[in-house]
């Protein structure tokens, strides 16, 4: 088992007398009967909608998501990529079991920003991969442009999709898909205490949010399919407990993708 991680302290406070919830990555929040241990009160997707998203094992044990950002390059998280040996890559899997194929790389294909996990909202990860074609049931997600670098996309709509674990420890078989707003900095902050620019939050009312094994996965905005977050953390109180859930602010670490991948748009 992956040691289990914790981004803040359970009794810290922003205030005297107000307790502020855990932050955990999903792919360490453990499965119980209240919650399906996935994106939880999402949708099943059709095959196409989201061909940027691939499944990634960890040969160590776990699973995370992650996005297609270029022909061989794929983004998640820094927590997936943390301490593993090697990972296999799904793509095209709409239907988990049915991939259109996969690649499998090492830990010397990974890097990780160098800040995570000392400074909150650097959890991001690069997987360099084999070159792979394009075509409708495997292709890119466009990331926001330098020149949209400061947009804070607060009280925009975002779709996050993924195959996150189920109570009985395994994957689902079909993609889900969960609509998601995101709300200003500001606004988690009132929950969490204060959130630094690099981290992007959207409400989880009704109990809509990401869970265990979606970790690393994307957020991406319904106008103008742009990559703006990458799955870091939800509640310790749980995926349906109506609290905001975090993202890596994608906008915050352009130059950093740029600068190790040379994916860039201006």
């Amino acid at each position: 088992m992956k040691v289990f991680v914790v981004l803040a302290l359970a009794l810290a406070t922003v205030s005297a007398g107000t307790v502020v919830p855990k932050q955990v990555h999903p792919k360490d929040v453990p499965a119980d009967n209240k919650i399906n241990g996935r994106i939880v009160n999402g949708y099943p997707t059709y095959e196409g909608k989201a061909p940027y998203t691939v499944g990634l094992y960890f040969h160590n044990g776990w699973w995370c998501g992650g996005s297609i950002i270029a022909n061989d390059w794929v983004l998640t998280a820094a927590h997936c990529t943390n301490g593993a040996s090697a990972v296999t890559i799904f793509y095209g899997a709409t239907w988990k079991e049915n991939a259109q194929f996969t690649h499998t790389v090492g830990s010397g294909d990974f890097i990780q920003n160098s800040n995570w996990p000392n400074e909150n909202g650097n959890d991001i990860a690069l997987i360099r991969t084999p070159h792979v074609d394009f075509w409708s049931n495997v292709n890119k997600v466009e990331l926001p442009s330098f020149n949209d670098r400061y947009n804070m996309y607060d009280n925009a709509w975002a779709v996050a999709c993924g195959w996150g674990l189920t109570t009985s420890g395994n994957q689902p078989d079909w993609m889900e898909c969960v609509d998601l707003q995101i709300i200003s900095n500001a606004q988690c902050s009132q929950t969490y205490g204060s959130q630094p620019e690099g981290i992007l939050c959207v409400s989880t009312e009704g109990g809509k949010s990401t869970c265990s094994g979606d970790s690393g996965g994307p957020l991406v905005l319904h106008d103008g399919g742009r990559l703006v977050g990458v799955t870091s953390w939800v509640s310790g109180a749980g995926c349906t407990a109506g609290l905001p859930s975090g993202f890596t602010r994608v906008t915050a670490q352009l130059e950093w993708i740029r600068d190790h991948s040379g994916v860039a748009y201006y």
